[in-house]
């Protein structure tokens, strides 16, 4: 990036302070290219951050946010309470739930306030958010409802680089997303499907500069439903959705059996990918880069990434968390924000 541009803000959100997030967030500070990309500012408390500097011995020291974001300083904004220094390591607790909830919380109203140019958000804990009486499936319905929208979507992206045929790297969004597979069926429409397809073309286009993106649509079924054999959402549901998009400007085909359709994406056919439930996308995208992967909340007034994996707590606070998840999350975050122009 031209040292002469201004970087992008972003607000780093801290986590389950029980999981790997405070880690991955040190691990990452040391790597060149976050602070080439952005200003960075962690939401957290500060000693949960000073602990994990000596967990993985980075020479980095914690000051307030009046600092500047360079590779030996972390600049934090305080949220959460003392208490959530005496929850153990790698369990479920309502204590650091709460402290999760509030930092995604006052990230949001500082990013809309203009203080921000964007979120990125370390994984919480759904059950410890759910202890601390916050009851939402994760981060993206949470955002989705303090930012006022309706229309969202959750999209696993794979940066340009990742892929060696990608124009712009790949998106799978996703129609449903945070439920039981049982209630996928009674959740999924034509205006769904055309509205997640709105979505993808619109951050590959708009966020990522895309000129008419592609986007491949999933079938649902089996073999795309076996001409009605296995079900017959493809024909009922999906395909209108896809005429509708196509009638819109969108470049939209489908829909394909996913199995072939994202071997076609990862060899460049495709830009973006809708898939149907959450698994239909997470396991193929994880299985190109799991952890690689960057989260995007499509929809929203603001820039927000994330990491594409959870707290971990089963290898929480051990010295051994992966962190190139995080510098991809933050990465993304900068080129989203630097074209929407927010700060």
């Amino acid at each position: 990036m031209d040292s002469s541009i201004k970087k992008p803000r972003l607000a780093i959100t801290m986590g389950d302070a029980a999981g790997v997030g405070p880690e991955v967030i040190v691990r990452a500070w040391s790597d060149p290219r976050v602070h080439a990309a952005a200003e960075l500012v962690v939401l957290g408390h500060p000693e949960v951050l000073r602990k994990a500097v000596a967990l993985v011995g980075a020479d980095i020291t914690i000051a307030d946010a009046k600092e500047s974001s360079v590779p030996q300083t972390i600049p934090y904004l305080p949220v959460g309470s003392d208490e959530i220094l005496d929850v153990p390591h790698g369990q479920v607790d309502g204590r650091t739930g709460q402290a999760a909830y509030e930092a995604v919380v006052r990230a949001i109203a500082d990013t809309q306030a203009g203080l921000f140019a964007g979120i990125v958000t370390a994984p919480v804990s759904k059950a410890a958010l759910h202890a601390a009486g916050h009851f939402y499936p994760g981060h993206t319905e949470l955002l989705a409802e303090r930012c006022g929208v309706s229309d969202f979507a959750m999209m696993l992206y794979l940066p340009t680089h990742e892929l060696a045929n990608s124009r712009a790297g790949l998106g799978v969004a996703h129609v449903t997303l945070h439920m039981a597979l049982r209630d996928v069926f009674a959740n999924l429409s034509t205006s769904a499907i055309l509205e997640k397809c709105r979505l993808a073309h619109r951050v590959m286009s708009e966020g990522f500069g895309l000129m008419e993106p592609r986007i491949g649509v999933c079938a649902l079924n089996p073999h795309g439903g076996e001409s009605g054999l296995f079900g017959d959402e493809e024909t009922e549901l999906i395909a209108p959705a896809v005429e509708q998009a196509r009638q819109h400007g969108i470049d939209a085909r489908g829909p394909f059996p996913t199995d072939t359709l994202m071997v076609r994406a990862r060899d460049g056919e495709f830009d973006a990918i809708v898939a149907m439930y959450h698994d239909q996308g997470h396991i193929a995208l994880k299985l190109l880069g799991m952890h690689r992967a960057v989260n995007i909340t499509l929809g929203l007034p603001i820039v927000r990434t994330s990491v594409a994996h959870g707290t971990a707590f089963d290898r929480a606070w051990q010295g051994t968390a992966e962190a190139s998840g995080m510098v991809a999350a933050i990465v993304t975050a900068a080129e989203l924000a630097g074209r929407n122009n927010t700060a």
